[in-house]
């Protein structure tokens, strides 16, 4: 080769990387092959329930009336905006139409609000949390034997002096927590249950009844005030060309007077209905079966009303917002079985549970005198040898390979006994012999001055470890 050649064959020499993970490796292959995807917790959810944007929006999967409320509300809203606000903007003022859009834009948000959000469902009982809780219920009942017992229906609680019963939950495998219900449309227990409204496609409960009170009020406003400006406009054109003559000119206020005077007396009236309610701090569901009182001095009095109008209604409008507990875009874990590796951190490839035994006892089993130094006796024991250091072992061989120790050749070429110690079977750590295959023959490992001297825990264990061993071989 000539010194500094670009020419010759070397020009035409090519090196390839190699790559390091081959997919023939036989550790990495069963691994690689298939890779399952995880699923997110919403994709197995039990209720009835459907989910949008990969779990983000949750609604009732009846929600064709949903879709009615949108409808009516955009229509009547667009109408308004598109027939009537040109006109009541120039002849009156130009506040109409901004007003009327702040309104829209609020109802609009808190509707999908509502609709869109986890209205407070409570997770079910794993099959663990099933079987614990019906152990629990067997004890209280005194049926352990597995006899016939009654289904368990309830536990009471004290809460403001008020005994309040839990109902047990046949379908969740639960206890209902107070004022807690279940739903039977969308087949959840929801915290806090108001009631199932079809016109936002979703329950009420207590994540979102406060933007369900918020749309159904500000909605009340709303239609009042297109109502309200669409009968000016009406009378305002009559004033000029005549009634009949005004309802031809613009026949969408036509329209929209009639759907919000047929609406307003049910969205008003609903409006009116939960102001009661939160100024009382109840639910629907309470009001409907007559669970409290509203004064104070009779026996079914309410639990959860701070006795104050104003306290009742910011605790349920502006109190914290309670995180939800169903986690719907969480992973579900697979429950695959993990392949524990050796402690030691050494590969063994076919060993056996014997060679993995001799190798962790190794260090005490030298051919050759260890590193000297001051001694650490155990406690009620006789110390045999000094510190141990820790080895650097080979890879151990297959179980084949180990000799046969029930033979007398091969006992007595592997365990020599000196004349010193013929009145017992016992030897010490320089005169036995290291396992075939587990240290390299001839290599100097007692004299390599890169040993780690263990800890005193370490030491303790290894020279127990090492007069167990030494005692099975003399047994032999």
């Amino acid at each position: 080769m000539t010194p500094g050649g670009g020419s010759g064959p070397m020009k035409d020499c090519e090196y390839s990387q190699i790559s390091t993970h081959s997919s023939s490796s036989p550790m990495e292959s069963p691994h690689k092959k298939k890779k399952s995807v995880p699923k997110r917790k919403w994709e197995v959810f039990p209720g009835r329930n459907k989910f949008f944007c990969n779990g983000r929006i949750m609604m009732a999967r009846q929600t064709g009336v949903f879709y009615l409320t949108l409808v009516l509300i955009l229509v009547t809203s667009g109408l308004f905006f598109a027939f009537d606000c040109p006109y009541l903007s120039e002849k009156i003022t130009p506040a109409i139409p901004a007003i009327g859009g702040i309104l829209f834009f609020f109802v609009m948000g808190t509707l999908l609000r509502t609709s869109f959000s986890d209205p407070g469902v409570l997770p079910r009982a794993t099959p663990d949390e099933a079987a614990d809780l019906e152990r629990q219920i067997d004890i209280a009942n005194g049926s352990s034997s597995g006899g016939y017992r009654p289904p368990p229906r309830t536990k009471e609680v004290i809460i403001n002096g008020q005994t309040v019963k839990l109902k047990y939950c046949f379908t969740c495998k639960i206890f209902r927590p107070p004022r807690a219900s279940h739903c039977s449309l969308c087949d959840n227990c929801v915290e806090r249950f108001d009631h199932h409204c079809p016109w936002v496609g979703n329950c009420v409960g207590k994540r979102n009844y406060r933007f369900f009170y918020m749309f159904i009020l500000s909605l009340s406003f709303l239609t009042v005030f297109i109502f309200a400006f669409v009968i000016t406009h009406v009378i305002l054109r009559s004033q000029q060309t005549g009634f009949l003559n005004a309802l031809k000119d613009s026949p969408a206020s036509v329209l929209e007077a009639v759907v919000c005077f047929f609406s307003v007396w049910s969205i008003v009236g609903l409006s009116g209905f939960h102001t009661y309610l939160i100024s009382s701090n109840q639910t629907t569901n309470e009001d409907i079966k007559g669970s409290w009182s509203n004064k104070r001095g009779k026996e079914n009095y309410n639990p959860y009303s701070y006795g104050n109008i104003f306290t009742n209604c910011c605790a349920a409008l502006c109190g914290p917002l309670s995180p939800s507990l169903i986690d719907r875009r969480g992973f579900i874990q697979p429950d695959t079985p993990q392949l524990a590796g050796p402690s030691n951190g050494i590969t063994m490839y076919g060993a056996t549970q014997s060679q993995s035994n001799m190798a962790a006892a190794t260090p005490l089993l030298q051919s050759e005198p260890s590193i000297t130094s001051e001694e650490l006796p155990l406690p009620g024991k006789t110390s045999i040898s000094g510190p141990c250091a820790t080895l650097t072992l080979g890879q151990p061989t297959p179980p084949s390979s180990m000799p046969n120790l029930t033979s007398d050749t091969g006992l007595t070429d592997m365990i020599p006994l000196k004349e010193e110690h013929e009145g017992h079977q016992f030897l010490t750590p320089e005169e036995a012999p290291s396992p075939p295959g587990v240290l390299p023959s001839g290599s100097p490992i007692t004299h390599s001055h890169t040993m780690h001297v263990l800890s005193l825990a370490s030491q303790d264990s290894l020279h127990e470890d090492s007069v167990r061993g030494l005692v099975k071989l003399s047994s032999v």
